[in-house]
């Protein structure tokens, strides 16, 4: 199920490996998946059910919540798969729709069954799915929203090939950017002084909970409330800043500046960039709003000259970039 030895704190170290910042919604999902897969272990010893511990990421796109997913997925040695909610708003045959995404959750676990409803399902842009808006030619947003409530609570679905795959062990992250969210929470008036023991952690306490995105907060928005009652778990993405993307291209294992470095290696040639490269890159990323989806293009758009002609040139050595906006400087045998 769970490695005995993976703690709420074991599984941030794993993000941090892949996912730069957002060092809060690491916390909360870590729990939240901790506590999940502890209560299935749980519920099979005593024979009872478990209360499911669904998540909804909140962030705008490109800030990391497909990233975090895969690599909870990887972490944790069970099968994932991503869907748009969107996607299902713009079909007439949901169910069909509904049950190819779970059957790629099966093929991802090799045609495990066992497996697959030990996985992880993550469903993008569920805040198009606020009423009233849906395709014509399909289904509205809030129709999506009630077709989503069995399998996200439990239920056996029954896959093409007849076997069924019981949902009730998986854990379904919705995500979205929710545009005009915090608007909501702003106009709305809260009282929880009356939970403070202290001063001191009256405004500790205070800050966190008015922070937080209610549930109230969500129905406001549009999203009806026996959806949101599935998501118990909330967690918010941060926009990421030029420093949080420069960073992005060099720190995690998976980096594009190491992956190019590897690639220029298998070549024989030493790739090397200065900080203010970076920093460039990251700065052009901003202005696409696109978050960090950018940075690999950006990157590649630098490297691709050189690249198309080290392979037939042997006699460089190296590669150094001082500027995004430079030529750079050859080194020669």
């Amino acid at each position: 199920m769970l490695d005995q030895s993976l703690t709420p704190s074991g599984i941030v170290q794993r993000l941090d490996d892949y996912v730069i910042g957002q060092d809060a919604a690491k916390r909360t999902v870590a729990v939240a998946v901790y506590t999940h897969y502890r209560k299935i272990a749980n519920a099979m010893r005593e024979a009872t059910s478990a209360a499911k511990s669904n998540i909804l990421l909140i962030g705008s796109s490109g800030t990391g919540k497909t990233l975090m997913c895969e690599t909870l997925s990887r972490t944790l040695g069970v099968p994932f798969v991503t869907a748009e909610a969107t996607s299902l708003a713009q079909t007439r045959y949901m169910s069909d729709e509904l049950e190819a995404i779970l059957q790629r959750l099966v093929d991802r676990a090799g045609g495990d069954l066992e497996l697959a409803s030990r996985g992880i399902v993550f469903i993008d842009e569920v805040d198009k799915l606020r009423g009233g808006e849906g395709a014509a030619s399909g289904t509205s947003g809030e129709s999506v929203q009630h077709a989503l409530l069995k399998i996200m609570e439990g239920a056996p679905v029954k896959l093409g090939d007849g076997a069924f795959l019981d949902t009730t062990d998986i854990l379904f992250i919705c995500g979205g950017a929710f545009v005009g969210l915090d608007e909501i929470i702003r106009s709305q008036t809260h009282g929880y002084g009356f939970i403070a023991t202290s001063k001191a952690d009256n405004q500790k306490i205070l800050d966190r909970l008015n922070s937080r995105v209610k549930p109230t907060d969500l129905f406001e928005y549009g999203l009806i409330p026996e959806f949101t009652g599935r998501l118990p778990t909330v967690a918010r993405f941060m926009d990421l800043d030029r420093r949080m993307l420069a960073r992005i291209m060099t720190e995690p294992r998976d980096a594009i500046y190491r992956q190019f470095q590897g690639i220029f290696r298998g070549e024989g040639v030493e790739l090397t960039c200065d900080p203010p490269v970076f920093e460039q890159i990251a700065e052009l990323a901003l202005q696409y709003k696109t978050g960090a989806r950018s940075l690999r293009g950006l990157f590649e758009e630098l490297v691709a000259p050189t690249l198309y002609v080290v392979p037939d040139d042997r006699s460089i050595r190296s590669v150094h970039f001082a500027s995004m906006f430079a030529e750079p400087v050859i080194g020669r045998a």
